[in-house]
């Protein structure tokens, strides 16, 4: 498990995503990418995340700054919950968690006094040169995208 910090570099990665594209690291070099990870399609506070960065999409472009939200769902769910919640922003989808165990957020939780294995709430900033910028562990949904816009303008 990767404890990345800031300044380091950002693990590579390559993944399917929602509309049949291919989403990489690689393909964002030069631009600043918000990388953020949540647990599930189509919950309460991932909907509300995905909605949150969605609306402001048009204030990160002027900025810059990518999107991309990562979790372990399927691109056919990833297919399902975009046009359902008419997101606009791109879905990665990690179902191996090969990526989501290189960022550090494949992490034992517990709900209902069960413990699983599931991807923690966590975004990071990656700058034009692909380091860590900023990372948000534990991300607490209210407010949150709005945080990652201000810090994408002062970086």
């Amino acid at each position: 498990m990767a404890n990345l910090n800031i300044g380091d570099d950002a693990p590579d990665f390559t993944l399917p995503g929602n509309g049949a594209q291919t989403i990489s690291l690689a393909s964002f070099r030069g631009k600043r990418l918000v990388l953020y990870f949540y647990p599930k399609d189509d919950t309460t506070a991932c909907t509300t995340e995905a909605i949150s960065f969605s609306q402001l999409l048009p204030e990160f472009d002027k900025a810059g700054a990518a999107i991309v939200g990562v979790s372990a769902d399927s691109v056919k769910k990833h297919d399902n919950f975009v046009s359902k919640r008419e997101l606009t922003i791109a879905l990665g989808s990690d179902e191996d968690t090969a990526v989501s165990q290189a960022y550090g957020v494949w992490k034992e939780k517990s709900m209902y006094g069960k413990t699983y294995m599931g991807i923690e709430r966590t975004t990071f900033l990656i700058d034009p040169a692909g380091k860590v910028a900023r990372i948000w562990p534990k991300v607490k949904v209210a407010g949150h995208a709005e945080d990652v816009l201000a810090a994408v303008k002062a970086l």
